[in-house]
C-alpha cells in the first residue's frame, strides 16, 4: 500500500505531521530511537519523509499498517487524499 503512495507522500506530508508520525511510531516499537534519529538528522522535509516511508516500508506489513493508522489520526486530509481507506 505505501509503495503505491510513496512518492505522493514525500512530496505532501508535512514537517509537523513527520514529527508527530516519528512519535507515534516510536511510541508503537515501530522504530528505536537510532532510526528517529536518522531521520531527524536529515535536512530536508522531503528526505525526512523518504527516510520514514523507507524505514517503516523495510519492516512489513504490520509497520505499514501502524504508519497509515498514525497518518489518519495525524492528517486525516492526505490520509484521503492519498486514498489509504
Amino acid at each position: 500500500m505505501l509503495l503505491t503512495v510513496y512518492s505522493q507522500f514525500i512530496d505532501r506530508v508535512s514537517e509537523p505531521v513527520l514529527k508527530k508520525l516519528l512519535d507515534k511510531l516510536l511510541e508503537q516499537h515501530v522504530i528505536n530511537d537510532q532510526e528517529m534519529e536518522s531521520v531527524r538528522s536529515q535536512q530536508s522535509r522531503a528526505d525526512k519523509a523518504r527516510d520514514v516511508i523507507d524505514t517503516v516500508r523495510r519492516k512489513g506489513s504490520k509497520a505499514s499498517s501502524l504508519l497509515i493508522d498514525a497518518l489518519c489520526e495525524e492528517d486525516p486530509c492526505l490520509f484521503t487524499e492519498l486514498n489509504l481507506m
